[in-house]
């Protein structure tokens, strides 16, 4: 009897634990919207901020840590697993190919919505000009500080990184496009190699794998608790009212994702991959909801991973090579977002936007989304380098500034779930049969 009252209490939880990984995060994100837009209307932000950023702190490093170990032993695995020569060449052609295509398809979307819809101009003027929104001197002075002369010879620099001059210091730094450019290039050179040396180290990184998965596991486990830190903050920093003036901007970036995510990419799902959507969707739910409170495909990546794999049912040779690359190159929300920021500028400001023009805005944003992972400060330096490839006002950046988090946070599962289509489009051309937690694939 006397353990009755503390059942009570606690079935509530135990219910919840019950529940599987994507509806247990759900809950978590309303739960911290509600509560954060709470705080933001009521007061008590500087009481309830600390606590909602020390649960999502602690949740984006313990994914963070994961990251590098994750990335190496998955990508050397997958290539050892793939082997060498003409399956790996084959392999690679396909994952760049619709890395290419998908995030041409992005920006091309986003750049005929914005053309359409005319963001920056309101009631047929530019809206800078005709000052109905106003430019803030202040963060202008902070743009020009953050991103530097910014142009076309940053993308250079963008793939000279590539290669790493220390792969253990590219490691070290999170530099992720050098460490994963170093684990094709070892695992291939592993799965050369059939003396006992190279057998040794093909077991030491399968079994770092292993372990790695199994603490992805864990990690995983207190994703909605990050997941209400991250959300509560937000809503609890960001009102309503800071919305207002650039709900037109808001909503034609919102549009043109939602058209590529729910029109472009499930195409290609049915067309190529003969592969339900809606299927896809269901699979891909916790990663796309962790995505989007985190804003990070790289901290996603090992629950994008365990998705695609366990509830998508792509292989672990196919996963491990194309996802910890599309995390770091494939970015169509990102090229997507960029577009229609710098053509959102471009309006505001009254600017001519000529065919060659928009052509050099097309295949920049394109170029600068593949390295998006590797600048610091990735959104403002992008955008910077397509305006001063442009000659175009950088200060135009401090527009956008506002609304640019939750912006952040959809194009961000944009992304990954670009990521995920890929790696079961192109497991379903290598052969592979899908099986949709019972459901199947077609």
């Amino acid at each position: 009897m006397s353990n009755t009252p503390a059942r009570g209490v606690l079935a509530p939880l135990g219910a919840f634990v019950r529940l599987k990984l994507h509806w247990q995060i759900l809950i978590a994100l309303v739960a911290g919207a509600l509560t954060g837009g709470a705080v933001n209307s009521f007061g008590g932000a500087d009481q309830a901020l600390p606590v909602f950023d020390f649960l999502g702190q602690l949740f984006l490093r313990a994914l963070k840590m994961i990251i590098v170990p994750l990335i190496a032993s998955s990508i050397i695995t997958g290539v050892m697993g793939v082997g060498g020569g003409r399956r790996l060449g084959r392999l690679g052609g396909k994952t760049f190919a619709y890395y290419l295509t998908t995030s041409l398809l992005a920006v091309l979307t986003g750049l005929f919505i914005a053309n359409v819809v005319q963001p920056g101009v309101i009631d047929g003027e530019a809206a800078v000009v005709s000052g109905r929104l106003p430019l803030s001197e202040e963060k202008a002075d902070i743009i020009r500080e953050e991103t530097g002369e910014q142009g076309l010879g940053a993308l250079v620099g963008i793939f000279l990184r590539m290669i790493p001059e220390n792969p253990v210091e590219a490691a070290a730094e999170g530099q992720i496009l050098a460490l994963i450019f170093f684990c094709l290039l070892f695992g291939y050179v592993l799965s050369t190699m059939t003396g006992e040396g190279g057998q040794a180290l093909k077991h030491l990184f399968a079994g770092l794998f292993e372990a790695m998965m199994k603490l992805t596991h864990i990690v995983i486990a207190f994703a909605p608790l990050g997941v209400f830190g991250l959300i509560g903050k937000t809503t609890a920093m960001t009102g309503i009212d800071a919305f207002l003036p650039l709900a037109k901007y808001f909503g034609t970036v919102t549009a043109a994702l939602a058209v590529h995510f729910l029109v472009t990419l499930p195409l290609l799902l049915w067309l190529v991959g003969r592969i339900r959507p809606l299927n896809h969707y269901r699979a891909m739910a916790p990663a796309l909801l962790t995505a989007f409170s985190t804003s990070s495909s790289s901290a996603t990546l090992p629950l994008t991973m365990e998705c695609v794999e366990k509830r998508a049912g792509v292989s672990n040779e196919t996963s491990s090579f194309v996802l910890p690359l599309g995390a770091t190159v494939n970015m169509d929300g990102t090229a997507l977002y960029e577009c229609v920021a710098v053509l959102f500028i471009a309006q505001a400001y009254g600017l001519e936007m000529s065919f060659s023009v928009q052509f050099v805005i097309v295949v920049t944003a394109l170029l600068a989304s593949i390295g998006a992972a590797g600048i610091p400060s990735a959104g403002l330096v992008m955008i910077a380098i397509i305006l001063n490839a442009l000659d175009w006002p950088l200060e135009g950046i401090s527009l956008i500034l506002v609304v640019d988090r939750p912006l952040d946070m959809m194009r961000t599962a944009l992304n990954v779930f670009s990521d995920s289509c890929g790696a079961a489009v192109i497991a379903h051309t290598e052969g592979e049969t899908l099986e949709y937690e019972g459901r199947g694939s077609g």
